[in-house]
């Protein structure tokens, strides 16, 4: 069953590519989206009960435990919830002159390429498999973010390229340092696969794993948007289509970590200890939660500002990968989840705004919650729940991974962390807020008329909102214990 994970898209391509209409590939990238869904459904219970699933054809690449489960999940999710909002948002953009109705196509084509790739990403246990999958993610995406075939968007895609291939061939050197500290040790059919790297942990040469780490860190870190390699990403998240934004910030910067954290168990195990990798990690999680907070507070542009928000929570995540306690890693791990939810949320309401206003400066959007009054108070609630004020998801991870830094006795990392989240609350406070105060004015609107434009998209940001808001005070007893067989995994007590 795990193989349709894989067949689906593909099925769901080839099925783009015949069909014309444009209700027919609306449909077609709904349902693709939502058999994924089901089947990750159907796996992920499959996981909690026998806490692996493998299969032995085609050279046993596939696998899935609690950690890839979790991060499919989310993947799915956001999938699901951009291909429903992508129906009004495409319809819109079609009809204010923006994208020409050919292009849907296209873009159905793409996201599901760019679906695939993160789905194979998270499925193999190669790591040399997984290096080419996130590779792939960033070719299939790169045509998402210049989409709009502007300036602009044309310049973003560029940087997105150039940048992260970049940090890909790093990586890429990594993963041979990697399988060069298991020289002699693994079999060949065994090369570069993680359940293997880790089960001989002890044995592998420690120097050349330390000097992989590095490599790996850089690289995928690239990827992930950590400072200071993370230049592409706002340019990349602010020109892309909303619906595309949220899965590069919710979905594609997960995929990324993912590969950190794999390798992270790895040298952990092999040296007996996290402060090597701690070190790096915490370091470069509070440098990228500082360059977040610093330009937070200078945006104008309110999508690029959402797009440095996902910079300083995928610092958050690193730093408490960093700390390497239970609760550190229980809170990242739900931290991702968390912010995935929320900050996909903001991405969408986002382009609704965007579409009713005809702009993304800040300072140009006034009334925000008369003129949308959904899309607007989701937008609201949102900044907040991304903030970390309770009682919304994101503040429930973010204190579980502040008491962890407190309970290593790290006292002056935990009192910098926290003047740095709340540096960003009070960036996002000043610069966004006034969006939603004074009479909107309607000859700066690309459509006056108060009400939401786009009905599916409103459904999905109700849907997350929800999610969102309940996560602060209730976790399913099913997405606990996902976290905890994935904590499990991660400091080697499973």
């Amino acid at each position: 069953m795990g193989f349709l994970l894989l067949v689906i898209p593909i099925i769901a391509l080839l099925l783009l590519f015949i069909l014309k209409p444009k209700r027919l590939l609306h449909l077609v990238s709904v349902s693709s989206a939502v058999l994924l869904l089901i089947i990750a459904a159907v796996l992920t219970y499959k996981v909690i009960l026998y806490g692996a699933i493998a299969y032995s054809s085609l050279g046993g690449f596939f696998y899935l435990d609690a950690l890839s489960m979790m991060i499919l999940d989310i993947v799915l999710m956001i999938g699901l919830m951009a291909a429903i909002f992508s129906i009004g948002y495409l319809e819109e953009e079609v009809k204010q002159g923006k994208l020409p109705a050919k292009k849907i196509r296209l873009y159905y084509m793409l996201m599901v390429t760019f679906i695939f790739t993160m789905v194979l990403a998270l499925t193999v246990k190669n790591m040399g498999l997984m290096w080419i999958a996130i590779e792939a993610t960033t070719l299939a995406s790169a045509f998402l973010v210049g989409f709009y075939n502007n300036r602009y968007a044309l310049e973003a895609a560029w940087k997105y390229v150039i940048i992260c291939s970049v940090g890909i061939a790093v990586a890429l050197l990594g993963i041979i340092l990697l399988h060069l500290s298991s020289a002699g040790i693994l079999e060949n059919g065994s090369f570069l696969d993680w359940t293997a790297l880790y089960a001989n942990a002890a044995s592998l040469k420690s120097s050349v794993l330390r000097l992989a780490f590095i490599f790996i860190l850089v690289g995928f870190g690239t990827k992930a948007g950590l400072a200071p390699m993370h230049t592409w990403l706002p340019d990349a998240h602010s020109q892309a289509p909303s619906p595309i934004s949220a899965m590069l910030s919710g979905v594609l910067l997960n995929s990324a970590m993912y590969g950190i954290i794999r390798t992270t168990a790895i040298v952990n195990h092999n040296q007996g200890s996290s402060s090597f990798t701690g070190r790096l990690l915490i370091g470069i999680g509070i440098l990228s939660i500082a360059t977040a907070a610093v330009f937070i507070l200078t945006q104008k542009d309110y999508k690029r500002l959402l797009a440095y928000s996902s910079i300083e929570h995928m610092g958050i995540i690193a730093v408490a990968i960093g700390i390497f306690t239970p609760l550190s890693i229980f809170g990242g791990l739900l931290h991702m989840i968390n912010h995935s939810l929320t900050k996909s949320m903001l991405f969408l309401s986002a382009g609704n705004i965007m579409q009713k206003y005809d702009t993304k400066q800040i300072f140009k959007i006034k009334g925000i919650l008369k003129t949308l009054p959904i899309s607007g108070t989701v937008f609201l609630l949102g900044l907040f729940a991304i903030a970390g004020t309770p009682p919304f998801s994101v503040f429930a991870s973010e204190f579980s991974i502040t008491a962890a830094i407190f309970n290593q006795l790290n006292l002056w990392v935990g009192i910098v962390f926290i003047l740095l989240l709340a540096a960003v609350f009070a960036g996002i406070a000043v610069t966004l807020f006034k969006m939603f105060y004074g009479q909107p004015d309607s000859t700066e609107a690309a459509d006056p008329r108060t009400g939401e434009i786009n009905i599916p998209g409103t459904v999905c940001l109700v849907v997350l909102l929800t999610a969102v808001a309940a996560g602060g005070i209730y976790l399913p007893e099913t997405v606990r214990e996902l976290i905890i067989q994935a904590q499990s995994i991660v400091l080697g007590t499973i």
